[in-house]
């Protein structure tokens, strides 16, 4: 890599690779910078059918790239002769990643001057790979951040640029978190990037001993298991909104639940048995420790309601068992 902070006075010619509305936030604060860093290329996934019509579907990345005339590529093989050869050519002086979840390979880190920084959701050593928002709500962590870090070929493991640390609030679901975090982790890119083309900022390691690891989640992870403690489950419940979600089922459909409240109250009954709560709490169900009170559900192809609109006309769901 060249030295930086050389003719930092001429145009950055930046590309950017990421997906998620995550990844929309980090590319609309790079769009905002002055005009001596120019966005010449994005990276995305290919588009993918979604939906009951499985109607193609693109990312807001790409969305957004090509409402302000910005070229958009979305491979499939990051590794492949044909792309590097494409990326070379863009002859990027920085790489800039968010949420693409492909690891680069070595030709593709070396090409840009500057290198490639990666924006993260946690506080790397924290939660590396693909899910760090919701790994970090489910390990009840009480604070989380944004790293920025220069890319090497590992998984999340290259040395740190710039960090920020932020509060989880008791209440906040992994949607609302990562919204919290793409404003932050575009400020702090907005306040990096002059500093590290000019040269001003060290690196630091990461410390590998504290390292933990966060999987890609599946559509199946979200079923709730009433042998686990009231606590785990609401936290379970937050991480998983809006995706993959945490449901159950009552009398065969899939009873998505949206938003609970873990009770340190004892019921006589078994696990996964819907009781009645007293005053206007409504209605909870026997866990393995306490009781999680039901706030917000949500019936398969309906839309979502509180507790108290459910229950008319489905007064047999208390004391149902769910599965």
């Amino acid at each position: 890599m060249k030295k930086r902070g050389q003719n930092f006075f001429m145009s950055i010619r930046l590309v950017f690779m990421g997906a998620s509305d995550f990844a929309v936030s980090i590319l609309s604060s790079l769009l905002s910078l002055d005009a001596s860093y120019e966005v010449v290329a994005v990276y995305t996934q290919t588009d993918k059918r979604a939906g009951r019509g499985q109607k193609l579907t693109s990312q807001r990345v790409k969305e957004l790239a090509l409402d302000r005339n910005i070229p958009v590529i979305q491979p499939s093989n990051m590794r492949s002769p044909d792309m590097l050869d494409g990326l070379a050519e863009l002859a990027p002086d920085l790489i800039v990643v968010a949420s693409f979840r492909h690891l680069l390979p070595a030709e593709l880190l070396s090409l840009p001057r500057y290198g490639c920084l990666n924006v993260h959701p946690s506080l790397l050593p924290l939660h590396r790979g693909p899910s760090p928002v919701t790994h970090a709500i489910l390990c009840g962590d009480r604070t989380t951040g944004v790293t920025i870090m220069l890319m090497d070929e590992g998984l999340d493991s290259g040395p740190i640029v710039a960090q920020k640390t932020i509060e989880i609030a008791p209440e906040s679901d992994a949607g609302v978190l990562e919204s919290e975090l793409a404003h932050v982790g575009g400020e702090l890119l907005r306040e990096t990037l002059p500093r590290w083309v000019a040269g001003e900022i060290e690196t630091r390691a990461q410390d590998g001993d504290q390292a933990t690891y966060s999987a890609l989640l599946s559509s199946g992870e979200g079923e709730m298991d009433w042998r686990l403690d009231a606590e785990e489950l609401s936290r379970r419940v937050r991480a998983y909104n809006p995706w993959p979600g945490s449901y159950t089922y009552w009398k065969g459909k899939r009873l998505k639940i949206i938003r609970v409240v873990p009770l340190g109250s004892v019921a006589e009954g078994r696990e996964g048995e819907v009781v009645a709560l007293p005053g206007p709490r409504g209605v909870g169900v026997i866990v393995r420790e306490g009781i999680l009170e039901l706030c917000e559900l949500q019936v398969e192809g309906k839309k979502s309601m509180s507790t108290k609109d459910f229950l008319l006309g489905r007064r047999d769901f208390i004391g149902s068992i769910l599965s």
